[in-house]
């Protein structure tokens, strides 16, 4: 297998992960009469999660252009 295919299978599986790890339901919380307001800070862990997912995203991305390029080439 090709280094860069590795790579892009272990950034996938890291994005899975950190994207099924963040809060389910906040984005709905006030349509079932949820308290929290229309204003939620990301502290702590939610927000190493949400930086990490945007990080992987574009690393997988990154990693898939060079993935076809080396294909091509």
């Amino acid at each position: 297998m090709n280094t860069l295919t590795i790579a892009q299978t272990v950034i996938a599986t890291l994005l899975i992960i950190s994207i099924l790890l963040q809060n389910r339901g906040t984005g709905l919380g006030t349509t079932f009469g949820s308290d929290m307001g229309s204003y939620y800070t990301k502290r702590g862990f939610e927000q190493f999660l949400l930086y990490a997912s945007i990080v992987l995203s574009i690393f997988f991305i990154v990693i898939g252009i060079a993935n076809v390029v080396s294909l091509n080439g």
